[in-house]
């Protein structure tokens, strides 16, 4: 397959269905992003328990990687699978 048959393909879809996938491209961005800065905010939590730390940066972590857990389903729920669903609140 080359270039202009997945040109053509893309020709074939409307400005709508373009909108729709670059919508949901940025949806992927985020969400990609919000799993790395999950991943860290866990690994930095792990340090700071093992290292002794501060236990309001302890509380801090951990209450920032609920919130972002909540944000990701959120954020799922809300997009992907919410269908052609108008979102009221």
């Amino acid at each position: 397959m080359g270039a202009g048959t997945n040109a053509a393909h893309a020709d074939d879809r409307t400005p709508h269905q373009v909108a729709q996938e670059r919508a949901m491209g940025e949806i992927s961005d985020v969400l990609l992003n919000l799993e790395h800065t999950q991943t860290r905010a866990k690994k930095a939590l792990a340090q700071v328990k093992k290292s002794g730390g501060h236990q309001n940066v302890e509380l801090a972590l951990a209450d920032a990687i609920e919130d972002m857990a909540r944000t990701h389903k959120r954020l799922m729920q809300d997009t992907y699978y919410a269908g052609d669903s108008l979102r009221l609140i």
